[in-house]
């Protein structure tokens, strides 16, 4: 056969192998990125949240418990337990663009039969034959299919450690609104014993106008109705009061945590101000939305890592070592053996094994693109509500305290009335009844501008910067 011949049945066996090649082709994502405008979004930036935003309430019990949350609770060793594991993939695929060595030593006790293809002596006797060889192998990446494979596995690396930075903001903003609720319902309950204080002298007063004939026995079964229903509110309070310190002590893993009549009194002058809009750069503030961005870039790029899997893999292989019979040979000037050459693989029937798993990573990326999608929404409704409910809360509360004011001097003139005889002593309950729920109502306010607060911390990012997720990583 001539050269000519040779060469046109190569090229012929060349074409007609990547006729039957797999592809891709019609395979395609279908999920679109959407990322609409802020609404209402302020173009004056605003000062970033501090990382430690929670000192902003000037609270050291605070302090403390959210300190001890981060270092102790579960869900946050999970959390960096997951990070390590990413940044384990990312150092393995890392590791696939470099050439690998490996070393082996084979010793072999062996009898030759006498009927094959090795003659006497060799052929019926029982030699020992040793090997020691080097292998060398790396695959040159033409196709950019390991480095597509490092850039998906960084970015993932990158996402876990948003998703870190993420689960430090949730659990410091779960144990400030547990801790705030847990000052309003102490609270609550010193307005609820005095409640109860105030409805005993009430009964009193009316069993001594029912003996003097002023009041009917309607009064009184109505009074002293009123005692059970402020002792049930109590103990419902006294409840709550436990339930919600079990919860705060699960938060921060301890069991450390002081009960209803050791915490200090609920302030809210720290959590008054209110932001006028939301700020524009809110969706590189927080690091959910963080996240879900760089698993759609590393959905990206993982699949061009299996696109690239269509094409040829070219390997450089290679080998050098010692061989031969008997192990008193195998250092013998002569039992050297080498090889080097490349290896060139190319898919051609697979039974549609790469067309699915190029499919499995589209699906992929569609997934990733929804979940950013779905969390840029979220993201616009938490951030709108916290804002909402900052300003909201600071308006009631500025009625609240002229309806105090009233109901105080409501108060203060039906005791001057009672004490210069024109009025009587139900009339000064009844008034001191109004001046307890405002105070209650005033608590409830308190508590939430408290709450309302920490969530606006929490929609804002809660100070994450690339600063925050490296101290979160550690």
């Amino acid at each position: 056969m001539t050269m000519n011949k040779q060469t046109r049945l190569a090229a012929l066996a060349a074409a007609l192998l990547l006729a039957g090649c797999a592809s891709y082709k019609g395979i395609e994502p279908e999920a679109t990125l959407k990322t609409p405008p802020v609404p209402g979004a302020s173009a004056q930036a605003l000062a970033p949240v501090r990382i430690d935003w929670w000192k902003d309430f000037q609270d050291p019990l605070l302090d403390r418990l959210v300190d001890q949350a981060l270092s102790d609770n579960p869900n946050l060793g999970v959390a960096r337990a997951r990070l390590r594991r990413a940044q384990a993939a990312a150092a393995g695929a890392d590791a696939n663009r470099y050439p690998t060595v490996t070393g082996a030593i084979d010793i072999t006790r062996q009898r030759f039969s006498e009927n094959y293809i090795f003659p006497p002596p060799l052929g019926g006797s029982t030699v020992t034959s040793s090997d020691a060889q080097a292998n060398f192998n790396w695959e040159l990446d033409f196709f950019g299919k390991n480095e597509a494979a490092l850039q998906a596995a960084l970015g993932n690396q990158r996402a876990s450690e948003a998703d870190l930075a993420a689960a430090r903001v949730v659990l410091a903003s779960n144990v400030a609104r547990t801790y705030f609720q847990l000052l309003r319902v102490q609270e609550d309950l010193v307005v609820s014993r005095r409640t109860l204080q105030q409805r005993e002298e009430q009964l009193k007063l009316v069993n001594q106008r029912v003996g003097a004939g002023l009041d009917t026995t309607l009064q009184q079964r109505q009074s002293e109705g009123a005692i059970p229903e402020a002792r049930q509110q109590i103990e419902a309070l006294s409840e709550q009061a436990e339930t919600t310190r079990n919860a705060l002590a699960a938060l921060v893993a301890s069991q450390d945590v002081p009960g209803v009549g050791q915490l200090p009194a609920l302030r809210s002058e720290h959590a008054s101000t209110a932001l006028p809009a939301l700020p524009a750069d809110l969706l590189a503030r927080r690091p959910d939305v963080v996240a879900a961005r760089l698993r759609v870039e590393a959905g990206n790029e993982d699949l061009r890592s299996a696109r690239a899997q269509f094409y040829p893999n070219i390997n450089l292989t290679g080998f050098l070592g010692l061989q031969s019979l008997g192990l008193s040979k195998l250092i013998d000037l002569g039992s050297e053996q080498w090889g080097l050459g490349p290896a060139i693989r190319l898919p051609i029937f697979d039974a549609g094994r790469l067309r699915a798993n190029y499919r499995g990573r589209t699906a992929d990326l569609d997934a990733a693109i929804e979940s950013y999608n779905g969390t840029v929404l979220e993201a616009f409704h938490e951030a709108g509500d916290a804002v909402a409910a900052v300003q909201s809360v600071a308006r009631q509360q500025a009625e609240q305290v002229q309806a105090e004011r009233a109901a105080e001097g409501a108060y203060d003139i039906a005791v001057q009335r009672y004490r210069a005889g024109l009025g009587t002593f139900l009339d000064v309950l009844a008034a001191e009844t109004s001046v307890l729920a405002q105070r209650r109502l005033g608590v409830d306010l308190a508590a939430r501008a408290l709450d309302a607060r920490v969530a606006l911390y929490r929609a804002l990012g809660g100070g994450y910067t690339a600063a925050a997720e490296e101290v979160a990583s550690h």
